[in-house]
């Protein structure tokens, strides 16, 4: 095995693409032949991660341009190669699309590739066109010079004409067709209203991968995307900019209602001396006494509102770690069931943890997603009274009152625009809709 690994990045001109199907594929085909293969994905996504670790063995990564430093970039990217002989990327939305910053540092994939070296596979959805392939494939050749398409897959192909007419069109770009997927064979896999159905909640994934591993083996030229990946361009980098654990050892909520919890962050808290021990909130567990923090990631608990209320060894627990002043925090479906109580879909209300006042509901939805920058109020979990985070949020749930809990952190987008104080905290315990990423 090489001591550099290689690596690509999978990306498309927008979502929808089917960069997702073709990158599950890849992957588990590499892991069939025996490669060591790990996954990374641009930009802040909890699902497709997920999938990732099923299909390589391996727990997959986050690397975001505009949340995380250069040199946390390096870092996380350095990690992700250790045992690897390749890494696979995905990316998020567009190849070039993130926020009006500086550039590298814009969200995109693109930022990601042009740093790392990662020479990019173009997932092109073709249906509805034929020659015109061509005519946008030549303007992601030529859009930014720092970032190499290497090969391009031609995705929900009509017919072995519609095929044909495309490779005509493309052959004078030079850049090779490293697959060519019918549309007869796209493998859809479950979603919802966040995204993809959890990994963990994927019943019959193993034969899904089974399934897309033989895709790629009838439709894409491994061989191909192999010799095109190029060595990893990462430097040491350093973690500084990693979130410091909330205590030595931390009780984490780890199930099918609160699932979203970043690996850089997991692997930032034990690099740092912390220990980690998982409890599941909707098998009525509580967390471990022997804790000196409890963290409740993001998640579902709209889904399992009711099993959560009836939750009660869980919520006596909480509570006890709660009234001995020891940290809480909850973000985004860990704040909401921290929280009074969660209105369902239905309209129906469940009494939540009630060690917030917050009161949110989904019988109306309404979408809140981008980029935020925190700055604390008062000390949390999260950081010192003034200290930056950087993160993101995205979540469905309307706020019916936050109550008279003072709030947490002081926001703005990407761009540092203010939106205003958001989160709530009360004692000893915390909670914001806001995802924290990196030390900003």
């Amino acid at each position: 095995m090489s001591d550099t690994p290689r690596g690509l990045l999978i990306a498309a001109p927008r979502s929808g693409s089917g960069k997702t199907t073709v990158t599950l594929a890849v992957l588990a085909a590499l892991r069939r032949r025996g490669k060591a293969v790990r996954a990374i994905k641009s930009g802040p996504d909890y699902i497709d991660p997920a999938f990732h670790a099923a299909a390589t063995g391996r727990p997959g990564l986050n690397l975001d341009s505009w949340a995380m430093p250069p040199a946390l970039l390096d870092h996380l990217a350095a990690l992700a190669g250790e045992g690897a002989q390749i890494v696979i990327g995905e990316g998020a939305m567009g190849l070039f699309d993130g926020v009006a910053v500086e550039k590298g540092r814009t969200g995109a994939g693109a930022d990601v590739a042009a740093r790392l070296g990662l020479p990019v596979l173009l997932v092109l959805d073709v249906s509805g066109q034929s020659q015109t392939a061509a005519a946008v494939l030549r303007g992601f050749i030529g859009h930014d010079p720092a970032v190499r398409i290497a090969g391009v897959v031609l995705n929900k192909l009509g017919s072995e004409r519609h095929e044909r007419m495309i490779r005509e069109a493309v052959a004078p770009l030079g850049v090779p067709v490293l697959g060519t997927v019918p549309r007869a064979a796209d493998i859809v896999l479950p979603e919802r209203h966040l995204g993809l159905v959890q990994a963990g909640e994927t019943d019959d994934l193993p034969a899904r991968l089974a399934a897309l591993a033989d895709l790629a083996e009838a439709h894409l030229d491994l061989d191909g995307i192999i010799a095109a990946a190029a060595p990893l361009q990462a430097g040491t980098g350093e973690g500084a900019a990693l979130l410091p654990p909330p205590g030595q050892r931390i009780a984490l909520a780890q199930d099918a209602a609160f699932g979203f919890v970043y690996a850089h962050m997991l692997a930032g808290w034990r690099g740092q001396g912390a220990e980690i021990v998982p409890f599941s909130p909707l098998a009525d567990e509580a967390p471990d006494v022997s804790c000196d923090a409890l963290w409740l990631p993001g998640g579902y608990p709209e889904l399992h509102a009711g099993q959560l209320a009836a939750a009660e060894r869980f919520r006596a627990g909480v509570h006890a770690f709660a009234a001995a002043g020891k940290p809480v925090h909850g973000e985004c479906g860990g704040y909401m069931a921290l929280g009074a109580g969660l209105v369902d879909a239905e309209g129906v209300r469940h009494a939540m943890l009630g060690l917030l006042e917050l009161e949110t509901s989904f019988a109306k939805r309404r979408m809140n997603l981008g980029y935020r920058q925190a700055r604390l109020i008062a000390p949390s979990p999260l950081g010192l009274e003034g200290a930056w985070v950087r993160g993101h949020e995205f979540h469905y749930a309307t706020v019916l009152s936050r109550g008279e809990d003072q709030p947490l952190a002081d926001l703005s987008d990407a761009e540092g625009r203010p939106l205003g104080p958001a989160g709530s905290r009360r004692g000893s315990v915390t909670g914001s809709f806001f995802h924290a990423i990196a030390r900003g």
